[in-house]
This record gives structure tokens, sequence and C-alpha cells, in this order.
């Protein structure tokens, strides 16, 4: 019988592309300094996870934005 080899899989960090193997220390990143490049850019707004809000729950707690736009008006 053959053994199986271990396949170290390697990845590039987001930051700047560098190949970072996945037991690096600051994996996913090849560094301290991209680490906080990415953590700047979600801080900045750069990053948005965008979706809509279905829980009519949230809707109350956010004041209506998401719900009916004609409420209030009076035409």
């Amino acid at each position: 019988m053959t053994a199986k080899r271990k396949s170290v899989k390697a990845l590039r960090c987001p930051s700047c592309g560098t190949l970072v193997k996945a037991k690096d220390e600051d994996f996913p990143f090849c560094s301290d300094r991209c680490r906080k490049i990415d953590l700047g850019k979600w801080a900045m707004g750069v990053y948005k996870i965008s979706s809509p809000v279905l829980d009519p729950e949230v809707l109350d707690d956010l004041g209506g934005l998401g719900g009916d736009r004609n409420q209030g008006s009076d035409e």
C-alpha cells in the first residue's frame, strides 16, 4: 500500500497576492501588515455585506427603513 501524502494548500494573500500556506502564523494573510490593511478596508466601508433585511422585527428596530416607502406621505 502507498501512503497518502498530505498536500499543503497554498493560497494568495487577499491584500497583496503573495503565496501563503495554511499553517503560516498570519493565515490567510502573509503578514500582520496585510491583516491590518484588510481591517482598515472593512473599517472604511470598502467591503460591504449587503442583503435585504427580511425580518419584520429588525425592520421595526431600524425605523422601517426597508418598509413601505409611501408611509407618511400625504399624496
